[in-house]
């Protein structure tokens, strides 16, 4: 069995929403959210070019709801080493853990999004 730790930010109502639709949608069910969000976190990690979209959600509206996950150890510890990369490049963001998670979930969220879904406009 492997070791986790359990983490937990906050994130905007409506992305909190749309993270829970998707889960599901994704065929991981009720209770496969920190799978969801795990898988996302290892994808995201792997851009070359990740600094540069946490840096651009540091103006995020509202974070009123909190998310907990369980995730490996393993992947706590390449959060944290991805945290000093994004510090060495932005060294005045704040809350760089949430937001690489925050990130992580946006980047797979638009990855999955078919293009008519996302540029639709009422």
């Amino acid at each position: 069995m492997t070791d986790t730790k359990s983490i937990s930010l906050k994130l905007a109502k409506s992305l909190h929403q749309q993270l829970q639709k998707q889960v599901i949608a994704d065929g991981y069910g009720m209770r496969g959210k920190s799978k969801w969000v795990k898988e996302a976190i290892e994808s995201f990690l792997e851009l070359n070019y990740f600094p540069s979209l946490v840096d651009e959600l540091d103006d995020f509206e509202e974070l009123t709801d909190i998310l907990t996950i369980r995730i490996p150890s393993d992947i706590c510890e390449q959060l944290s080493s991805s945290l000093i990369t994004v510090r060495k490049e932005y060294p005045a963001i704040e809350g760089v853990k949430s937001k690489i998670i925050r990130s992580s979930i946006l980047q797979r969220m638009v990855d999955e999004t078919p293009p008519a879904e996302i540029y639709v406009t009422a």
